[in-house]
């Protein structure tokens, strides 16, 4: 970004060379640094904004980011520029079928078909949206005319035989596999594929051998290890199948499909207490998934936890109100705990469920005794299963904290700040507060960023501070900076207070007003002690995107106490008296009322900041935050989305986790 603010200070806005950028911009795309290319398509946009294909590889940067709505609002910017733009359409219907509108991005391909009849990419998405829309038979039918053009394309094979097994057909599944390998010896996901489906015919030593060549090639895949472990355990070798999911949970901890299976054959291996602790974590990332429920209750009858076994076993039956087996057990679990005309209403009711069941359906002995498939199995599923639970659900990463972004505040700087040309930079301009920095005899911006150890020369701070008037609020407001940067923090806060204190008794112009400014700085100041003190406690302020509490008492509760940012708020508040029209001061407002659970003030803050500063992506960044703990997904993903185009390159981590999920 300093460069950009360079060149805006030597040139024109009228004579920028628009080439520069996009040739930048695509550069960055083709080396995968999405952020950096939007960051030049963006000013593209502002310079220009009748180009289609700024908006479009704008676009591209934002998918490969995972934010598909930012992405679909540009494709349709660039196909409402330019009507017959057939890639503009492509790429939407691609981004559509992400999102799970298949027939909205059926629509969108058929018209980029109808504008290109003779671009076989299209036929390859096309049939990728038929496929996840379940229409099998044109699938296979768009991957025909596809290989018909490109046929050295081991993907379009892999695909058409994922199409052909959907349809029950094996052996032409395992003939696209098979071309697949043969083009492509060393691409792992043919061997996978291969694997499983010999694996499905009950052919595990070729099974095997597949995903042994897999893991050989990469032995980074945490699915092949996944599906290998599922093979081992089918030929009985425990062991070996529990170290393949222990490689895959040492990559991916939080993978609630692998530590359900590591939870039951650790069961099966007579280990109770590690099977207890998988299943509760699997319980924590999904509690409302009834397998776990109802083996973790046998889990803990073979503990003799007979109370804690029960709750699992109604929440289950509340779950699934027609599982017999649940019943049935929960009847065993009643009548150890001598409620013996409970365990009988429990065994009636299994019985009777059993009864309907075998009245509805013609199946076999075994079938009946679960009639929900088998609860005691291992599972697998044929999506991405690293990005899936059991519930063929995203998993939502509910145990992990999201930060906020952090507050702004006064900061020392190498340089001050260039002015440059508000179309390249983007820059907060406000008079009152440039007069302000400019009247400092060192440079000083406002920025979330604190100054790096050792990246300033504090004895010439020093220095000018000495040679100003050592009473002005100036004076004191630099010592207190100086003293947050040695980590001073008492005698900091003493220098605000004496700056704020003289700030009305100045002759200086605007003296009165900058007491706004110091306030500001001593908010910040009083925000991040108690942070420092709550970090100490181990309970460090976050916003919390967990949306499920504890299971059982057994659980280890986590203390939180709630801290007072009140003296920090009311720096803040009269702040924004005496300065109505600076966007951070609203901002910073926004954080701490968010770390008090205030969160619609909160949101409130944050919208008075944009509307001051519209290209504020914090703001965007953090109101999106609270609008997704709020439930209200919708906003909070557009905001989020909009702060990662104005370079907050942790918004697509966020919305990678909770706005991309297949509805």
């Amino acid at each position: 970004m300093l460069t950009l603010l360079l060149l805006g200070s030597i040139v024109s806005y009228a004579q920028y060379d628009t080439d520069v950028f996009y040739w930048r911009g695509r550069q960055a795309l083709s080396e995968g640094k999405y952020a950096l290319a939007i960051e030049n398509f963006n000013i593209l946009a502002r310079l220009d904004t009748t180009d289609h294909n700024t908006f479009f590889f704008r676009g591209i940067a934002k998918y490969n980011l995972g934010d598909l709505r930012g992405a679909k609002t540009d494709f349709n910017t660039a196909v409402r520029l330019n009507p017959v733009f057939t890639s503009g359409y492509h790429y939407r219907g691609i981004s559509e079928s992400r999102s799970g509108n298949y027939e909205a991005a059926l629509q969108d391909l058929n018209k980029a078909l109808s504008l290109r009849p003779g671009y076989e990419g299209i036929y390859f998405s096309r049939g990728v949206t038929y496929f996840l829309s379940q229409q099998f038979e044109k699938a296979v039918g768009d991957f025909d005319r596809y290989i018909r053009r490109q046929p050295k394309d081991p993907s379009a094979y892999l695909n058409r035989g994922a199409s052909y097994l959907f349809l029950g057909d094996t052996l032409k599944a395992l003939n696209d596999y098979n071309k697949a390998i043969r083009l492509d010896r060393f691409d792992p996901e043919g061997y996978v594929r291969r694997g499983r489906l010999y694996a499905g015919k009950g052919n595990y030593v070729e099974a095997i051998k597949d995903m042994d060549k897999a893991i050989q090639i990469d032995s980074t895949n945490t699915f092949a290890y996944f599906n290998r472990a599922l093979m081992l355990y089918e030929q009985q070798e425990y062991r070996a199948a529990m170290d393949d999911l222990n490689r895959v949970l040492a990559e991916e901890p939080g993978n609630a499909l692998t530590l359900y299976n590591r939870g039951l054959i650790s069961a099966q291996l007579g280990d109770f207490e590690a099977s207890l602790n998988d299943l509760d974590r699997v319980l924590n990332i999904n509690p409302g998934n009834v397998l776990a429920r109802f083996n973790r209750a046998s889990v803990l009858i073979e503990l003799g936890l007979y109370r804690d076994a029960l709750e699992d076993y109604d929440k289950a039956i509340e779950l699934y109100p027609d599982f017999a087996k649940a019943y049935m057990n929960r009847s065993y679990v009643k009548s150890l705990l001598g409620d013996n005309r409970g365990s009988h209403q429990d065994y009636q009711t299994a019985q009777r469920k059993v009864a309907e069941y075998r009245a509805k359906n013609i199946v076999s002995d075994t079938e009946l005794a679960d009639t929900s498939k088998q609860f005691n199995a291992l599972l697998a599923l044929d999506a991405d299963f690293a990005k899936k639970d059991f519930n063929d659900e995203l998993l939502q990463h509910r145990d992990i904290d999201i930060k906020l972004r952090p507050l702004y505040k006064f900061v020392f700087s190498s340089q001050t700040q260039a002015i440059g040309n508000y179309v390249i930079s983007r820059r907060y301009e406000n008079r009152l507060m440039d007069n302000f920095l400019a009247s400092l005899p060192v440079p000083v911006n406002i920025s979330t960023d604190a100054p790096a150890a050792g990246s300033l020369k504090s004895n010439q701070i020093e220095q000018a501070i000495y040679a100003m008037d050592s009473s002005s609020p100036q004076a004191e407001f630099l010592k207190a900076m100086l003293d947050v940067y040695a980590k001073q923090y008492n005698s900091a806060e003493m220098h605000y207070n004496n700056a704020i204190s003289s700030s009305s008794k100045a002759s200086e112009l605007y003296a009165g007003l900058y007491e706004g400014f110091y306030r500001l700085n001593r908010a910040v100041l009083r925000a991040e002690m108690i942070e420092f003190i709550s970090s100490i406690e181990s309970n460090v302020q976050k916003l919390s995107m967990d949306d499920s509490g504890n299971i059982r008492a057994r659980v280890k509760d986590s203390f939180e106490r709630q801290y007072d940012y009140s003296d920090a708020l009311a720096d803040l508040l009269r702040a924004a008296e005496l300065l109505p029209d600076i966007p951070y001061i609203y901002y910073n407002l926004g954080n701490l009322y968010t770390l008090s659970t205030e969160l619609v003030s909160a949101i409130d803050n944050y919208t008075r900041a944009i509307s001051l500063y519209p290209y504020l992506g914090d703001a965007y960044f953090n109101r999106g935050l609270v609008q997704i703990y709020l439930k209200d997904k919708e906003k909070g993903c557009i905001d989020l989305s909009r702060a990662g185009e104005l370079g907050v390159s942790d918004a697509y981590s966020v919305i990678n986790k909770f706005c991309e999920e297949k509805e």
